[in-house]
């Protein structure tokens, strides 16, 4: 992960191995920190220095090693990636983790067995910290690879139009390189295990038969300290958080502005604060809470009303028995749809209008219909009848939401603030609510809530505390960064900070406004630029201003600035394509230039995203 390097002082290095060390530390990943923590260990002991060629991950090593490499967004395919490994060095084989950001594009030439494990983003998408490696793997810098063998997960989620997408076009590319398929790719959707579990176990035993000779490094590698224990409180056994506040921070003057501009409905926008006391969970600026969350009895009543079940019904699925009610509520998914259910359902309802739209060559119209419709809406537009053990087999199994952490533990102690945009809407003549943003916001003083931390490594203020920061965070994406200013006013970051932030309205959807005053007063925030669309005819956004600060955005870029977005994904494309252009602009190169400047900003970890 990317961490602040460990405090110096009193220490026996002059400065300037002080700055070496933390330029060798910046952007490494967890595994590579211990890795270099124990060959430090090593020397220090007297032993002599390893010829790191041998260790795990050297050239040498390709033919008798397996390499994992994963991409990930929120943490699934980390985890999966890192189970596959932990399974492989237990059975004796030489294995090395990496994640994409840090796999060394020259040595896929030299590579005889991969797996990777991939997630798709978005409509599409590779996920932050696999955009460099998918890019060299699908341009024509890539190397022929007729002795690799290699196999694909993919991860993603079937309510989007190209599931998975990212790890087929992956999985399609290197058999055309020369590669050669072990098995075919998996896909998995939000029931990961469903699909990776078997993968992982064909992957593992395809790694044995072809890895007979296992070699032994030279050196040994002993940790500074022992390894941190796996926290008690995760995705699957999440902490009951208590809830000290539930504060609505727009729409303020409800009848004003906003009300009219939304066609009488106004924005909802809590500010959230749990107690993580006890818990001992740690995070840092930057990582996200992940919320178990229960769906709101709105969800739950309108689906069995418009099928005329009975909530009560005993239902078993895979040797769990659940009111049907239950099920709904706190099992499967009423908000996202999928591809899997909707071909179930058309077929039940034999509808041909929605078989239609599940043709490949309707994927704009299969893609409007799941960003429109929740489950209810789909049982009423095509009628059909489903029984309660059908029903429960064929929805999907309700996930957690990740929610972006807007505190520092450094100012608020055992706390974690949430910033969190409610849905609460009428549609297709019904009132509609978002799943996990509305069971958040009917909680009141004292309520609890299933939660867990999910790092973002890649999400983390520069090690370097004199290193400027750039923040575009409109919206509840500027929640990151009421982390990330707490943190740095809290350990004394001489590094400036500027803020863009973005939003519809000033007067109802200027979020922590007063915050940002304060800090801005005190020095804490160093300039801050706002975009608020709908306050004028000419709409006007952040990577508006953006461009029109271009000199001084690049000025801060070429001095070593890290530049962050936190929000949308269409709106970090707007920024990305704006950035582009500003150091096309401002570089005098043209737009191939500036995206391999770019792209060495983000391998630097000096260019971050956060979008969803």
């Amino acid at each position: 992960m990317t961490a602040a390097p460990p405090a110096l002082a009193p220490s026996p290095l002059p400065e300037e191995r002080k700055a070496l060390l933390a330029r060798v530390v910046e952007g490494l990943d967890q595994p590579s920190l211990w890795w270099l923590s124990g060959y430090a260990a090593g020397l220090a002991q007297g032993n002599p220095a390893p010829h790191l060629a041998v260790l795990p991950g050297g050239a040498a090593q390709a033919s008798q090693r397996l390499t994992v490499v994963y991409g990930s967004q929120t943490g699934n395919a980390r985890r999966v990636a890192e189970a596959l490994a932990g399974e492989a060095e237990a059975a004796g084989l030489n294995v090395r983790l990496v994640r994409a950001d840090a796999y060394p594009q020259r040595e896929l030439a030299n590579e005889r067995l991969l797996y990777v494990v991939i997630s798709t983003q978005g409509e599409g998408d590779p996920p932050d910290d696999a955009i460099g490696l998918v890019e060299f793997i699908a341009g024509k810098r890539a190397p022929k690879l007729p002795e690799l063998k290699y196999a694909v997960l993919g991860l993603g989620d079937s309510s989007y139009a190209d599931f998975c997408g990212i790890g087929r076009r992956l999985d399609a590319r290197l058999t055309e390189l020369g590669a050669s398929r072990l098995f075919a790719a998996g896909e998995a959707d939000l029931d990961i295990d469903t699909v990776a579990l078997p993968w992982r176990e064909q992957a593992l035993g395809h790694a044995k038969t072809l890895l007979k000779v296992t070699a032994t490094p030279s050196a040994t590698v002993t940790p500074l300290r022992p390894a941190p224990s796996a926290p008690a409180w995760t995705h699957d056994k999440p902490f009951a958080a208590e809830l000290l506040l539930n504060q609505r921070i727009s729409g303020r003057d409800f009848k004003g502005v906003g009300f009219l501009k939304y066609g009488g409905i106004g924005k909802d926008v809590r500010h959230l604060e749990l107690s993580l006391q006890g818990s001992g969970l740690h995070y840092e600026p930057g990582d996200a809470l992940g919320v178990r969350h229960r769906n709101p009895s709105l969800l739950v009543e309108g689906v069995l009303q418009v099928l005329e079940l009975d909530g009560d019904a005993s239902v078993q699925d895979k040797e769990e028995t659940l009111p049907l009610r239950e099920w709904l509520a706190a099992r499967r998914e009423l908000t996202k749809l999928s591809r899997p259910f909707l071909a179930s359902h058309a077929a039940q309802s034999r509808s041909e209008e929605l078989n239609d739209l599940l043709a490949p060559t309707r994927n704009a119209d299969f893609a409007a219909l799941l960003g429109s419709h929740q489950l209810a809406d789909v049982l009423r537009r095509w009628p059909a009848h489903w029984e309660p053990q059908e029903l429960v087999a064929a929805l999907r199994p309700l996930t957690p939401r990740l929610y972006s952490i807007a505190s520092s533990r450094k100012r608020v102690g055992e706390e974690v603030h949430l910033t969190v945009d409610v849905l609460d809407y009428q549609a297709f003549g019904h009132a509609h609510v978002g799943a996990a943003s509305g069971f958040l916001a009917a909680l009141g003083e004292g309520d609890q809530a299933p939660v867990y931390i999910e790092a973002n490594e890649r999400f983390r203020v520069p090690a370097d505390a004199n290193r400027d920061i750039i923040m575009v965070g409109p919206g509840t994406g500027v929640a990151p960064f009421r982390g990330f200013v707490q943190e740095r006013a809290e350990t004394g970051a001489r590094g400036r900070n500027w803020l863009l932030f973005g939003a519809r309205h000033f007067n109802t959807d200027f979020l922590y406004q007063t915050e940002w005053q304060d800090a801005l007063r005190n020095g804490e925030l160093h300039r801050l630029d706002v975009a608020f669309s709908r306050d004028q005819s000419e709409k006007i956004y952040v990577q508006q201003r953006l461009r029109e600060r271009g000199r001084e955005v690049y000025d801060w870029l070429q001095s070593g600035a890290h530049f962050y977005v936190c929000g949308a994904i269409a709106m970090g494309k707007d920024v990305h394509a704006a950035l582009l252009r500003i150091v096309s602009e401002q570089a005098g190169v043209d737009a191939e230039a500036a995206a391999e400047y770019l792209s060495k900003l983000q391998a630097e970890g000096r260019y971050s995203r956060d979008v969803y």
